[in-house]
């Protein structure tokens, strides 16, 4: 259990971006802090906080950085709350019916918020109103899962990762499903060979009956026990009563061998797809196996083997050839090639040297590398990626609550059909055997249940969500792959995002008495304590020590520029928009790039051209979205109108947008909101943290080059974990093949269910075709949605 407490204060007035990175800086510096997330877009802070340390205190120093960095906010407390969310596991969980009555009574339980229950990956998702309550609420879950699914264990996820953080303890672990296994066949061979014997050698009636006897208590024992106990509890309708009263019923007609048939082969069918699941959740975990096992620590002259998670940040690691990097980190010895698909999706390798970051999930391929650890296991980005795509099926896709609630309503309706068909036509159709009529109904009972649909549809999601991850796409939730397929309108941000953002230095022009050195001096000057690209590139074209005792009064204004007092002296370091709310007369240029224009004193001094260069990855993008159906491409950028004009008549944008302020940005999102088609869905793809606003305002939010950026992931729906923006093309080429896949199974499912549902009530199929529209329908429905996870084809 947690011992934090989280604090979300909101920072009323908060209209600076860079700002709003400062006091995140500034709050993840103090004492008793264990992290800190200020959401610009909703000027919300977050804070988690020791809970040794006075919360009071907390908030009076939090409003002290807020006051020093923005005089103008107002720190309120939203709330103080307790950590609520908590994840367990379902050990054993095999039944898809089980699995929706567990999550429907656990969010029936007192003091729960909300409750998710993910089938595939078999973790129950909660969010509890008061954290005190945990503890309560987990012993009623484990006694309800015990009612429902005794032979299913309840563990902690956390409790479960210790436990099973070892290669022995996961390979116990296979071996007992294995021994599961072999016990389930045996028992089912046993049956099939009693059955066999019935159906082929001729014996006395008893002799005959006795062996279909044993063959069904063999196979559907278990299944008749556990409809009797559900009965007893209140649940009727599920596979379990389905089953027994169809199998039950034929045995009361005399028709044994059908009666046997539907039972063994059901239970074959369920242990074949029981086997499909599990093989489609190995390979999902394969597709995601960037979780390094182990780190070699170094200590004085030794090399010790720990877990990554027993390394802390300023530790020294070796890793050598071969081997996954286990931790992020900074190089401090070494050169090699390393491998980086596993989280980018990229087949070259990249050269890393001294100096360079490299990322935990990396494989070193050649060389020794020795590293200091940066980040602790838990926030480095592998383990965020690795928690984002295993807990993004708690974001179900519109297509998967449907299937859910029709699931809920399907079973009974047809039940209620089944009832009817034995015992209407008897009464009014003039021949009609009771019989003849209960047969059909219980070849309506075997069909009815919707296991196919339930098992497949989120299966596929959540393998379209791995195979994306495999391409370097990190999607938050189905629900934003679903709606991938939809996508009318997209808007592209221009620096980072289409532009390498790699700015350059390319004309300096003074005016009066200055001279180049100088205008490049007091531009220097005023922007070194900026993180902005074009900053970053007039103090490399300084090249010199910037000595901020000498800085003083320094202001940024937002969408303008830069106000400072230099060496005694006032300098306004911005775009033409600054010069005119200043009243200073400015040269006009046409210079192909971002003019920065500076003046000293009042009086303009000349003007700085900065020049960005376009992605070779960019136009791809344009042509690859037109190509597969997106309507519109717009970008939208702070930079002058002939920059920009001239980088859309390049990649061939349909509308640009430039000069806008980031409040305009929003504006214009939600112009081409109202513009786009009324099914259709719009997205934004940006750099981070400085698009936030936006990212939040559209449909879905895309940030490219999110690899080792925190802000990047925290911020959108969907991450582009390199720097192409033509990795958006394969998101939605993804989306669309995993949409594909999943009606794919509906049509197929309820088309199979519903002919020969026709057929059974028309006399002309028997429970064979019954089984098959069961069981064979789902086994082949999970087979195809594993297709979904598959990332060469794409």
């Amino acid at each position: 259990m947690s011992k934090e407490t989280t604090m979300e204060l909101i920072l009323e007035g908060l209209e600076c971006a860079n700002c709003a990175m400062k006091i995140e800086a500034k709050v993840n510096e103090l004492k008793g802090v264990k992290q800190a997330s200020l959401n610009f877009a909703t000027k919300v802070l977050s804070i988690e906080v020791d809970n040794t340390i006075d919360a009071n205190d907390i908030f009076s120093l939090v409003n002290k950085i807020v006051k020093d960095i923005e005089p103008d906010v107002i720190v309120k407390e939203k709330n103080i709350t307790r950590s609520t969310e908590k994840t367990l596991i379902l050990m054993g969980l095999d039944c898809v019916n089980c699995a929706g009555k567990i999550e429907a009574e656990t969010r029936k339980i007192a003091g729960v918020k909300s409750a998710s229950l993910d089938f595939i990956s078999k973790k129950l998702r909660l969010e509890v109103e008061n954290k005190h309550e945990l503890d309560r609420i987990i012993s009623h879950i484990k006694r309800l899962v015990k009612e429902i699914e005794p032979e299913v264990e309840v563990v902690d996820e956390e409790e479960h990762d210790i436990k099973c953080a070892c290669e022995d303890d996961r390979s116990n672990a296979a071996s007992n499903i294995e021994a599961n296994n072999k016990k389930w066949a045996v028992r089912l061979g046993i049956s099939a060979a009693f059955f066999a014997a019935a159906l082929l050698i001729e014996f006395p009636y008893w002799v005959e009956f006795s062996l279909f006897l044993i063959s069904y208590i063999l196979s559907g024992g278990e299944v008749v026990l556990r409809a009797v106990k559900n009965i007893t509890k209140g649940q009727v309708f599920d596979e379990n009563f389905l089953l027994t009263i169809a199998t039950i019923g034929a045995f009361i007609i005399q028709e044994f061998p059908e009666g046997v048939a539907v039972m063994l082969f059901f239970q074959v069918g369920m242990f074949l797809q029981n086997i499909a699941v599990n093989r489609s959740r190995k390979s999902i975990a394969a597709l995601l196996d960037i979780r390094p096992d182990f780190a070699n620590l170094k200590v004085g002259d030794e090399i010790k083997k720990v877990s990554p998670k027993d390394v802390k940040v300023g530790d020294i690691i070796v890793v050598k050839p071969g081997e996954k990097i286990p931790l992020d980190g900074k190089i401090i010895d070494g050169r090699s090639m390393v491998d980086t698909s596993a989280l980018t999706g990229e087949s070259v390798p990249r050269e890393v040297e001294v100096g360079n970051d490299v990322l935990a999930g990396f494989i070193n391929i050649n060389g020794l590398l020795t590293i200091e650890v940066s980040k602790e296991f838990g926030e480095s980005t592998v383990s965020k990626i690795l928690d984002l795509v295993q807990n993004a099926s708690s974001r179900k896709a519109p297509t998967e609550n449907f299937i859910t609630k029709f699931a809920r309503r399907y079973t009974p309706v047809v039940t209620m059909a089944a009832a009817l068909i034995a015992i209407v036509p008897p009464l009014i159709v003039p021949g009609a055997t009771f019989t003849d009529w209960l047969y059909r109904a219980l070849v309506f009972l075997v069909i009815s249940c919707p296991c196919a649909l339930v098992v497949s549809i989120p299966l596929g999601f959540f393998g379209g969500i791995g195979g994306a991850s495999k391409n370097g796409v990190l999607v938050k939730g189905s629900n934003y792959l679903e709606a991938l397929n939809d996508v009318d309108t997209v808007v592209f941000d221009k620096t980072g995002t289409l532009t390498k953002g790699v700015f350059k230095v390319t004309q300096i022009n003074p005016q009066g008495n200055v001279s180049k050195d100088e205008l490049l001096e007091y531009a220097a000057f005023a922007e070194s304590f900026s993180n902005h690209p074009i900053a970053l590139s007039i103090l490399k074209a300084y090249g010199k020590e910037v000595d901020k005792n000498e800085i003083e009064n320094y202001e940024e204004i937002s969408g303008h520029g830069i106000k400072a007092k230099v060496k005694g002296k006032t300098v306004l370091v911005g775009n033409a928009k600054l010069m005119a709310r200043e009243n200073i007369a400015y040269v006009n240029t046409d210079a192909v790039g971002t003019t920065v224009h500076v003046a000293i004193d009042g009086v303009y001094a000349g003007f700085i051209v900065i020049s960005d260069e376009v992605k070779e990855d960019s136009a791809n993008a344009v042509k690859g979205l037109k190509s597969i159906g997106v309507r519109r491409l717009v970008m939208l950028t702070g930079d002058s109108k002939a920059v920009a004009e001239k980088i859309g008549k390049q990649l061939g944008l349909d509308e640009v947008y430039a000069e806008l302020l980031p409040d305009q940005k929003v504006e214009k999102l939600e112009m081409l909101e109202k513009q786009k088609s009324p099914k259709g869905k719009l997205v934004f793809v940006g750099d981070g943290i400085n698009d936030a606003p936006v990212l939040a305002r559209a449909d879905v939010g895309v940030a490219m080059g999110g690899l080792g950026s925190d802000a990047a992931i925290e911020a959108a729906d969907v991450v582009l974990m390199t720097d192409e923006p033509s990795k958006l093309v394969t998101a939605i080429k993804i989306a669309k093949r995993t949409r594909r896949i999943v009606w794919q199974n509906i049509i197929f499912s309820l088309g199979v269910k519903i002919i020969v549902l026709a057929l059974g009530a028309g006399g002309i199929a028997t429970m064979w075709e019954a089984v098959f529209a069961d069981v064979g329908v789902a086994l082949i429905a999970i087979v195809n949605a594993m297709r979904a996870m598959k990332v060469d084809r794409i």
